[in-house]
């Protein structure tokens, strides 16, 4: 059995917050890292607001959620965040001088023995884990978006992660109520790479008026059984995040990737998705769909 007990989470956005939720959830300590202080308070409030949902919906038993929410503590510096720490999870933005950086700052605080991971969407494994003084000890364990209710785990091996390593994770994992793929170092990893693609392709057809977003999204809906629509899921994940993949992706895949003009011109004039009201569609400030979107 793991032996991990505290559990850092690096981040409090979308992603963050809902690793934070489940490895709370799963009885782990965990503590939520972010420089700012407010963005630490939405991050818990929205624990807080999906536990109470999970209750109601009789997902969740209520002294369990309970109890998550105490395990949860809140940190605006690094070194007291990864002080005692047995497995520290990076989900700050897709930058990877921002990532060395980070993970540069956390071995200076974090114990010897802990595991370190990025949830990384396609990211080098082994260049963030180089930065490091424990490359064996560095994976990547990538969440999928809503954390608390997608099931799956890409765990990636990096060039030196050990296979005592991969275990541990997948044992965590598990524990979150995950379901776990292990997939050997790629740009893209193997879920990314693909979606990159149909949302690529979407975009071109968008451009070449083939059907509108509505009707693409609808076809591959009903006609290919995907749970969303790729407008419907970069919407979700936000325009600028799949744009900075699909830049990743081209500079070291080649041509198949080359991001269409449409999704760059989208996200130079603002249209990220959700989080900014607008993206392929138009979205409240709760983040429900409201019509479609000019394209």
């Amino acid at each position: 059995m793991s032996d991990i007990q505290q559990i850092t989470v690096l981040g409090s956005g979308t992603m963050g917050l809902g690793i934070a939720h489940v490895s709370a959830l799963a009885g782990y300590e965990t503590r939520l890292f972010d420089i700012s202080a407010e963005a630490l308070e939405r991050a818990r409030a929205t624990i807080h607001g999906n536990l109470d949902k999970g209750v109601a919906r009789g997902k969740v038993e209520g002294a369990a959620a309970a109890a998550a929410k105490e395990r949860i503590g809140l940190e605006t510096e690094i070194a007291p965040a990864v002080a005692a720490a047995d497995l520290v999870i990076e989900a700050v933005p897709e930058s990877l001088d921002l990532k060395i950086r980070i993970f540069k700052e956390v071995v200076a605080s974090c114990p010897a023995g802990a595991l370190l991971t990025s949830n990384t969407s396609g990211l080098s494994i082994s260049e963030m884990a180089a930065a490091t003084d424990r490359p064996e000890r560095f994976a990547g364990m990538h969440f999928f978006n809503p954390v608390h209710i997608m099931r799956l785990i890409e765990l990636v091996r990096g060039s030196k992660t050990s296979e005592e390593t991969l275990e541990t994770l997948r044992e965590v994992g598990q524990r979150m109520g995950k379901e776990l793929v292990t997939v050997n170092e790629s740009p893209g990893f193997v879920t990314s790479r693909i979606n990159a693609l149909i949302g690529n392709e979407a975009f071109r057809m968008l451009e070449a008026r083939v059907a509108s977003p509505e009707d693409i999204d609808k076809a591959l809906k009903l006609g290919l059984n995907h749970p969303m629509g790729p407008f419907e899921m970069v919407d979700l994940v936000g325009l600028d995040i799949r744009l900075s993949i699909l830049d990743f992706l081209h500079a070291t895949l080649g041509e198949t990737y080359r991001p269409t003009q449409l999704m760059r011109d989208y996200v130079d004039a603002g249209r990220l998705g959700r989080k900014t009201g607008r993206g392929v569609y138009r979205y409240d400030d709760n983040g429900n769909r409201l019509e479609e979107a000019d394209a």
